[in-house]
């Protein structure tokens, strides 16, 4: 799906809000690295996403002087002091209204949808362009907001609140969860911190059960993605741009920080800590209380804060005795 249904976007030209590029051309969107194409903006502000610079396909690229070495010979390089200073004002000028969540005023009582094979408790609201899927339940006092698409024999709880999501077959949702809604994203100013808007969207895909309390913001550019099959106990935050894999086990209380890349099988105890912008391994087992502040790579089992190889936690435990 390329075109972003959920957020309004502007027309605009790359001259508009950078006048001293030598290319212009009409924006069509800004995306990531990995996926920007010719006519796309895009961003690089760390080291971390190098190879990623040096294959994107992106027409433009923000970035800065120390980086743009690394930036694709085919991408126009924007050389700026704060990449997302920068990046945040091109999203508010390609989608205005995509730094506050407005309350969508398209919301109507289920009266309005005739559909025998789905399930409605009381005072459920949905919106305009919502799709709904066969043989599935809605609990009471849930918000479907518009555009949103859910799968088939999903069932959700009460409570629950749906925004700017896609949501596959077979999913549960549990009482009062929280999903699609923009999350934790402000430029530092010293005369007034800047919002940063979020264009991306929440996937959940098949099979996924996420416990009450859930709390799964949506994308800032890329998207938030929680694999198949894999089940969230009560209370757990996922952030923008998280993507959860397959078959992950992830326990009560623990937080995702944005942009960071789970593996499949992955495993985590309750309270766990989880930092921004890391990769996760596949099979990796977190222990519950630890604070994850660097890559783990798959197969390893962790513990502590920050966390270490369990061997290490141990030794480290019997010296303390």
């Amino acid at each position: 799906m390329n075109k972003n249904i959920f957020f309004q976007k502007k027309n605009i030209k790359l001259k508009k809000i950078f006048p001293h590029v030598k290319n212009n051309f009409l924006i069509n969107d800004i995306k990531p690295l990995h996926l920007a194409k010719k006519f796309d903006i895009s961003f690089f502000d760390s080291i971390k996403y190098k190879d990623d610079a040096i294959k994107t396909k992106a027409g433009a690229c923000i970035t800065t002087l120390k980086l743009e070495k690394f930036i694709s010979s085919n991408s126009q390089k924007i050389i700026v002091k704060n990449v997302l200073f920068e990046l945040a004002n091109a999203l508010k000028n390609i989608y205005p209204f995509a730094d506050i969540d407005y309350p969508d005023l398209s919301l109507k009582s289920v009266k309005s949808i005739k559909k025998k094979s789905v399930k409605f408790g009381n005072n459920v609201l949905i919106g305009k362009n919502v799709k709904i899927g066969d043989k599935v339940i809605i609990g009471a006092n849930s918000i479907v907001e518009q555009n949103v698409i859910i799968g088939k024999n999903c069932v959700i709880g009460s409570g629950v609140i749906i925004k700017n999501s896609l949501i596959g077959d077979g999913v549960i949702i549990q009482d009062n969860c929280k999903i699609g809604q923009k999350g934790f994203g402000f430029i530092p100013n010293n005369k007034r911190n800047l919002k940063f808007p979020h264009i991306g969207k929440v996937i959940i895909e098949d099979d996924v059960e996420l416990g009450s309390g859930c709390t799964i913001d949506r994308g800032s550019v890329d998207n938030t993605i929680i694999g198949k099959n894999s089940y969230l106990d009560n209370q757990v935050h996922v952030a923008h741009n998280v993507q959860i894999g397959m078959n992950c086990m992830i326990a009560g209380q623990v937080g995702f920080a944005g942009s960071s890349k789970i593996g499949n099988n992955v495993s985590i105890g309750g309270q766990a800590g989880i930092s921004g912008h890391l990769k996760i391994g596949d099979n990796v087992r977190i222990g519950g209380g630890s604070g994850v502040v660097k890559d783990i790579e798959k197969n390893q089992i962790v513990m502590g804060y920050p966390a270490v190889p369990l061997k290490n936690f141990i030794k480290n435990q019997k010296k303390k005795i």
